[in-house]
Order: structure tokens, then C-alpha cells, then sequence
């Protein structure tokens, strides 16, 4: 981790946004998206699986050096893969390796942007509300 005045609330934040998507995602769908065909769109939920992935890579990488980015992206992998298990035991949901490679598709995204000057944003946001309210 890089060096954070507030590392244990990133720690925080960082399991409180992995448990709300977890969440999500083993909820019934109809309770988050409505059944109606005005909400839905070609291949919404994988666009929402990739852009979620997208964002929780440019979370960790925020937190960690470059070095770390490797270890983000396979941790994230394994949690869509935790996440298709636990959709796959329920009987209102099922799991489909297309939701895994939009995963994918978003980590590859998210350290891409990382590695091109996004990555380690906590530290400067922590300086930026340090300067602003300090």
C-alpha cells in the first residue's frame, strides 16, 4: 500500500465497496433492475459487470504501487470468479463466463488507465482534502 494518512479507511472503503458488489450481485436481479424492457439495453449486464470491474481496479490501484497492479488484477479475477460461484448456487440467478470476461475486460481497462497516470490518486487526494480543509 502506498504511504496513506487514512490507510484504515481505505481499508474500509475498500471491503465496504467489495461486500456492496457482492451484494448486488446475489440479489434477485428484478430487485435492482425493473422488468421492463424500457430499462434494459443489448448486453447491459455485461456492460455493467466490465464497467464495475473498471472501477474497483482503479480503486485498488489508487492504493498500491505499480508493482501491486498484477496482484489487483488477479485478486479482482478471483473475486468474479467468487462472484459467478455464488450466482451459480442460486436458483434466481445463474453465472455465464461472458459476465467473466467482461470482468476481465474491465481489470485489463482499469490497469491500463492505472499504468497511464491514474494509478496512486490516494495519496493526492488525500493531500488535495489536507489543502482544502487542513
Amino acid at each position: 500500500m502506498l504511504e496513506l494518512r487514512f490507510a484504515r479507511a481505505w481499508r474500509l472503503l475498500s471491503i465496504a465497496s467489495l461486500v456492496m458488489v457482492l451484494t448486488a450481485t446475489v440479489l434477485p436481479a428484478d430487485w435492482i433492475w425493473p422488468d421492463d424492457p424500457a430499462f434494459r439495453f443489448e448486453l447491459g449486464d455485461k456492460w455493467l459487470h466490465g464497467l464495475t470491474f473498471l472501477g474497483l481496479t482503479l480503486w485498488f490501484c489508487g492504493q498500491f504501487r505499480p508493482s501491486s497492479y498484477w496482484r489487483i488484477a488477479l485478486g479482482l479475477l478471483a473475486f468474479g470468479v467468487l462472484i459467478e460461484l455464488a450466482q451459480r448456487a442460486l436458483s434466481y440467478r445463474s453465472a455465464e463466463l461472458l459476465d467473466l470476461a467482461a470482468d476481465l475486460i474491465g481489470i485489463v481497462a482499469g490497469v491500463l488507465i492505472a499504468q497511464a497516470g491514474a494509478g496512486g490518486w490516494a495519496p493526492r487526494f488525500e493531500d488535495w482534502l489536507q489543502n482544502k480543509f487542513g
